[in-house]
């Protein structure tokens, strides 16, 4: 497919369960003019802990830098897992690859987005990086025992994959509260500037929706979800889940 452009975020590389193989095949069948990731695509903080750097997160990382050198204008907003990137931004490398830590962005349908990874309008990261860091390592166990779960119902005879995390984002009381939460002070802040919407990632939720008219989108991640938006030349938004195929429009 052919977009105007592409956003992703929470790839995660450098870290096991990061769906670098399935991502590389998201790159290799759209194309887009404008590639935009949206934080957290190199996992500093896992690699501090675990040092995990698979041939397929290299692929990932020269298909991006083929891209560039093809004209595509690649844009890294950086995150809390590659906030090592935040004391050069803004770092422009040639004429199609810059690294900053959030942009304002024109869409076709004439409105005005700001596009950030989201941590900084994170309490618990800003302020208590500790906790978020026992959060990180708490997330992978989940993810851990997830993945133990999905081989014992595959062995039941039970192929639909099912994600721990994700029920207890959708199902957890304070977890929904802490989303919930997330989306209207981003939608809220974005309101106050005089945006039209905002495109983040940070919490693994992708979602489109409209918050006191903000149009608030998230791109998901690419360790479960295996999400983006992209920007049809109609003006339209939508996430796509590239692993399952599903589109879920504004």
């Amino acid at each position: 497919m052919n977009y105007k452009s592409i956003f992703v975020s929470d790839i995660h590389l450098g870290t096991r369960f990061s769906q670098a193989e399935v991502f590389l095949d998201f790159l290799k069948e759209n194309e887009s003019e404008n590639l935009i990731f949206v934080g957290d695509i190199i996992d500093g903080w896992a690699i501090k802990r675990k040092f995990k750097w698979a041939q397929s997160h290299s692929d990932v990382i020269q298909k991006i830098l083929r891209k560039a050198r093809k004209d595509t204008k690649v844009t890294f907003i950086t995150g809390n897992h590659d906030e090592f990137l935040r004391p050069f931004v803004p770092l422009l490398l040639g004429d199609s690859l810059e690294i900053v830590n959030e942009m304002d962005y024109d869409a076709i349908n004439g409105k005005r987005y700001l596009v950030t990874h989201g941590d900084f309008f994170d309490s618990i990261t800003m302020t208590k990086k500790w906790l978020a860091i026992l959060g990180d390592y708490g997330y992978d166990f989940v993810l851990h025992v997830n993945h133990f779960l999905n081989i014992l119902r595959k062995k039941a005879g039970i192929k639909r994959y099912w994600s721990l995390s994700k029920y207890v984002k959708d199902n957890v009381k304070s977890s929904v509260s802490f989303i919930n939460d997330f989306e209207t002070i981003l939608a809220t802040f974005a309101k106050k500037q005089e945006y039209d919407g905002i495109i983040c990632g940070h919490i693994h939720k992708a979602e489109t929706k409209l918050i006191d008219g903000i149009e608030y989108l998230n791109c998901g991640d690419w360790v479960e979800s295996c999400s983006a938006v992209v920007e049809h030349y109609n003006g339209k938004f939508e996430v796509i889940y590239w692993k399952h195929q599903e589109i879920k429009s504004l």
